[in-house]
């Protein structure tokens, strides 16, 4: 009998969901547009205030964990409780959540325990906001010598953290954020 996913530590988790990088596929914005539609219409009057494709699947050309990242922003008078079980009605599982310093549900889909499915999602749910994902895609799509140098990162990074997500995350966090903030300066408060 197989292990809950629930029960899995994070190390039994990363083996069975290594890190693994494909080139840019083209339905990724299919496959996130159709999601994106399903959400909008079971969560329509729940307060949605702005649903965005993120992360490297959001980019033509770079290499990618093949995760559809959706950025859900909802308005803070929402009601959570609705919406978080709409959610998991829907297919998604709560992974986790933070109240402070900001609203923050992470939900995925996708995952089962034979390993990953044909579609692989990651839902970041927040209080609607000016955020720093939306920058960092914009600017990767507008400087394609980025998205190169960035593929080259996560490349380096696999062959030394493919079984352990947090550190390949962290060790790519000074080069979003020096990127970020070049975003920030070139493009203002776009989303705010």
């Amino acid at each position: 009998m197989n292990k809950a996913l629930s029960k899995m530590t994070n190390e039994e988790l990363w083996t069975l969901f290594p890190i693994v990088l494909k080139e840019h596929n083209a339905h990724y914005k299919t496959w996130y547009d159709d999601e994106a539609s399903d959400i909008q219409n079971y969560l329509s009057d729940k307060g949605i205030s702005r649903i965005n494709h993120i992360g490297s699947t959001a980019v033509e050309g770079l290499l990618s964990k093949p995760t559809v990242d959706i950025l859900l922003e909802i308005k803070r008078d929402a009601a959570m409780s609705d919406v978080m079980t709409l959610l998991c009605q829907n297919g998604w599982t709560l992974m986790k959540f933070q109240m402070t310093p900001f609203l923050s549900y992470a939900f995925n889909k996708g995952y089962n325990n034979d390993g990953f499915a044909e579609k692989v999602y990651h839902l970041h749910m927040r209080s609607s906001g000016d955020w720093d994902e939306l920058y960092f895609r914009d600017y990767l799509i507008d400087h394609p010598e980025v998205i190169v140098a960035y593929s080259h990162l996560k490349q380096d990074l696999l062959a030394l953290h493919k079984n352990n997500r947090d550190a390949y995350t962290e060790a790519k966090t000074a080069f979003v954020k020096h990127f970020t903030t070049k975003a920030r300066e070139a493009y203002g408060r776009r989303y705010k």
